[in-house]
């Protein structure tokens, strides 16, 4: 990432005696720093994003080696708000080639954008090579970080829960919430019951996940993040959708998706309106459903939210189906199916196998139909995934549950 690391070591031209001194260069930065963070925050990115590059000039000048850090870590937050995925992991990549020669925990935090901007790009795979070479990294080291550990642990859940490994995301839950009573920041603790949540519903267990995004909601609303907040809406309305409450779950999302785009961030609110046409097809509205999936698919795909582009020709697919349109129905189904192939997302791609091949059947072609449910069971077989490998070893020792 020449651009990024340049600027952060770059001096400015000019007279050496109109430059402020180190000290009063590591006061004005950190102000910067402050107020990005308070920006960010608040779902104003736009401005986060201005005020981290100011810092991250300040640094530059003055060889402000943590500020350099924090301030690249902010400018890859902004951009993974903001959808870009390209450039969140630059200043992602920035930060580690930064801390280099330093503890595996001090570029956690760096590991864990980087791998959330690959997630987000439908590289799952990567996603929990990232995050599992972390972790073992950690263990192996015999590291006794609990805010690095719970970060990790907690970020493996999503791209676990979308290959179809649940008993390792469901394993990630259980250290995570080991790791809590030890955590020193409560945003970590906050993320890890959102994320938590996600395994809950996999299991059945509606009211406990329901109860896991309360905890998450208080925690974000005590500190003013206004965009995780608005996460927990948009989760809180998948456990209502989940659940069979679609007015609920329809209030929820549609809130969380205003929310997100007042913030402009704009891939998080496409993917709830994934969700949210969902929810308005299981309600009746297939022409508002179809009408919103669309316009969604000019925004999203392969490259940025593959999962959520196949979950929207997923539904697109079923909208024709249910409307008679048969042809149209399939060309959704193939174009979700290699979306998904692409990604490893098994779990979604066994249902869609079942869907392609339910849809196949139906018009008497029964050997394509086989080959598609073939397909669908290929996915589903292996032990959680066929190429994720060993799970992360386990800790030696749990920190004591206070």
């Amino acid at each position: 990432m020449a651009d990024a690391t340049d600027s952060a070591v770059a001096a400015r031209k000019g007279p050496r005696d109109r430059r402020p001194g180190r000290a009063q260069a590591q006061v004005h930065a950190a102000r910067r720093l402050g107020e990005a963070r308070i920006a960010l925050a608040a779902g104003d990115a736009a401005t986060a994003a201005d005020r981290f590059r100011a810092a991250l000039a300040t640094a530059g000048d003055h060889e402000l080696a943590d500020e350099q850090v924090a301030a690249l870590l902010g400018l890859g937050d902004c951009a993974l708000e903001t959808g870009e995925l390209t450039v969140a992991r630059e200043h992602f990549e920035a930060v580690e080639k930064l801390l280099a020669g330093e503890p595996l925990p001090r570029r956690a935090t760096a590991i864990r954008g980087r791998a959330v901007s690959h997630l987000l790009a439908g590289e799952l795979r990567y996603a929990c090579h990232l995050l599992e070479s972390a972790i073992d990294g950690l263990h192996a080291a015999g590291t006794q970080d609990p805010d690095a550990l719970l970060l990790l642990h907690t970020a493996v859940i999503a791209p676990y829960m979308d290959m179809g490994a649940h008993a390792r995301a469901a394993q990630a839950a259980e250290l995570a919430l080991a790791l809590a009573p030890s955590a020193t920041e409560p945003a970590l603790v906050a993320g890890m019951h959102r994320s938590v949540a996600r395994t809950l519903i996999a299991e059945g267990r509606i009211a406990e996940a329901d109860a896991s995004l309360a905890k998450a909601q208080e925690l974000y609303q005590r500190l003013g993040f206004h965009s995780d907040l608005a996460k927990c809406h948009w989760m809180r309305g998948y456990v209502h959708a989940q659940g069979g409450n679609l007015e609920h779950a329809e209030r929820e999302l549609r809130l969380a998706r205003d929310m997100l785009a007042a913030q402009r961030s704009v891939l998080f609110a496409d993917q709830v309106e994934v969700e949210l046409a969902d929810v308005l097809r299981r309600r009746g509205s297939h022409s508002e459903a179809g009408e919103l999936l669309a316009r969604l698919l000019d925004r999203i795909g392969p490259e940025r939210g593959a999962i959520h582009a196949a979950g929207a020709h997923r539904l697109l697919g079923l909208i024709a189906q249910e409307d008679g349109e048969l042809e149209a129905a399939e060309e959704h189904y193939v174009n979700a199916l290699s979306l998904l192939e692409r990604a490893g997302a098994a779990g979604d791609l066994a249902d869609l196998c079942r869907l392609l091949g339910d849809l196949l059947r139906s018009t008497g072609r029964v050997e394509a139909a086989l080959d598609a449910y073939r397909t669908g069971l290929g996915h589903r077989a292996a032990i959680g995934t066929t190429t994720l490998g060993p799970a992360p070893a386990k800790p030696q020792s749990r920190p004591p549950a206070y």
